[in-house]
């Protein structure tokens, strides 16, 4: 006589909380299973809950943006966070439906991509989330341009800008800088430039205008430059080369900007790169010198109204720039060889990663964005190759063609 097993009922919570801990792939395969999972993964609750599981976790995904030096043409990399796989590229994703294919990063949070055209005077927007493969065009803004008696609007370009979650009311905004140019109608002389602020509103789907601060933020940012909803510029005030550097903050849940003082740490602008970044939950800057290949880095972070020096890394030999900082303060940068490498300040030790970013003068275009996988839906359509292009790239391909011959043979044998 067989004897039967005796049935037991996995408690719905404890259900809920080993689903919540698996990653977005997995999950939306999971999708198929009952009507009942497939309408939990869509909760706000649950939605929160994994992302917070990822964040506690500290899985971070990397995504570096490059240039292909033989099609001149830009596109970004997602590389392996698996350990001993040495940040391998794992597939290759191009955006056409940005000109050039040529999207600039404007935000990378809670899991969502903000991407602007990177020409200047472009209005192309789109949020993009990774994991999900969700893909939102954002509506043309809706900000009407001031009129001048005598003079027209040449040039409308849009300068930098940051994508952030505002707390407060639940929602994803995304704010923008835009410069006017105006000349003379009858004899083209051009006028002084004419600012504003566009911001939108993922939960609205619209934009509006928002007083402007009346200083340019400078585009100087390390992977992210927000934090709890605020997002923070360098801005410099006074004439070359004796510029003050100051930092400029924008606030998501008053929608209100200000502006705070940095110490005299940083020295003269023209010779120094002060990069805004996100460290350790607080906010930073990244003081390294313009000049010269055997960099030395000092990294500032903000606490309340003082700023304290985390650390120094002395003189790396043969880098160029920084590109972000990874787990257990390891340093993403570019070496001469335009050559991503790490440095860990523990050991010293400077490892070459073998991933190229192709074109020299392409330099200024490389950056590295750091992701959590998230479930937030966005409203949009799914990856269409009018608009993302994804190729699986080396070890990655072999695998994926290895588990589609594996399928088949199970089907070859009935």
């Amino acid at each position: 006589m067989q004897m039967q097993m005796p049935r037991f009922k996995v408690p719905e919570a404890l259900v809920t909380e080993i689903l919540s801990k698996l990653p977005v792939k997995s999950l939306i395969r999971f999708n198929c299973v009952c009507k009942y999972w497939c309408s939990s993964f869509q909760t706000p609750c649950f939605i929160s809950k994994h992302y917070h599981n990822n964040l506690k976790k500290n899985n971070l995904n990397p995504l570096l943006q490059r240039t292909d030096g033989n099609a001149d043409i830009p596109y970004f990399s997602q590389l392996s966070e698996e350990k001993g796989e040495n940040f391998l590229v794992k597939q290759n994703i191009r955006f056409p439906f940005f000109i050039h294919d040529s999207p600039c990063v404007w935000g990378a949070r809670r899991g969502l991509f903000c991407l602007h055209s990177a020409l200047m005077d472009d209005t192309k927007v789109a949020i993009w989330n990774p994991s999900t493969r969700e893909f939102k065009i954002l509506p043309p803004s809706s900000v009407q341009r001031p009129t001048y008696p005598g003079l027209t609007c040449k040039h409308v370009f849009f300068d930098c800008g940051a994508f952030e979650f505002d707390f407060k009311t639940d929602d994803y905004k995304f704010i923008r800088f835009v410069t006017l140019c105006y000349v003379d109608s009858e004899c083209g002389i051009e006028s002084p430039e004419v600012s504003q602020v566009e911001l939108y509103s993922l939960k609205c789907d619209s934009w509006k205008e928002i007083p402007s601060p009346n200083y340019s933020p400078l585009d100087y940012c390390l992977s992210n430059n927000c934090l709890d909803g605020i997002c923070y510029w360098i801005i410099a005030t006074g004439n070359s080369p004796y510029e003050k550097v100051m930092i400029l903050s924008f606030d998501m849940a008053n929608e209100k900007f200000s502006v705070s003082p940095i110490l005299e740490f940083v020295g003269f602008f023209s010779k120094t790169n002060i990069n805004v970044l996100v460290f350790n939950g607080s906010v930073g800057v990244l003081v390294y010198p313009v000049e010269g290949i055997d960099k030395s880095f000092d990294l500032w972070v903000m606490n309340g109204e003082e700023w304290t020096k985390q650390f120094s890394i002395e003189s790396i030999p043969g880098v160029v720039d920084p590109l972000g900082f990874w787990k257990n303060n390891e340093l993403f940068l570019l070496n001469t060889n335009y050559e991503v490498v790490l440095f860990d300040p523990s050991t010293q030790e400077l490892k070459v990663l073998g991933i190229n970013s192709y074109l020299d003068h392409h330099r200024e275009y490389v950056s590295l964005f750091f992701y959590v996988e998230s479930l937030v839906s966005i409203s949009g359509i799914q990856e269409h190759k009018d608009h993302i292009i994804r190729q699986l790239v080396g070890d990655a391909s072999k695998n994926l063609n290895r588990n589609i011959d594996q399928v088949d043979t199970k089907y070859d044998d009935g």
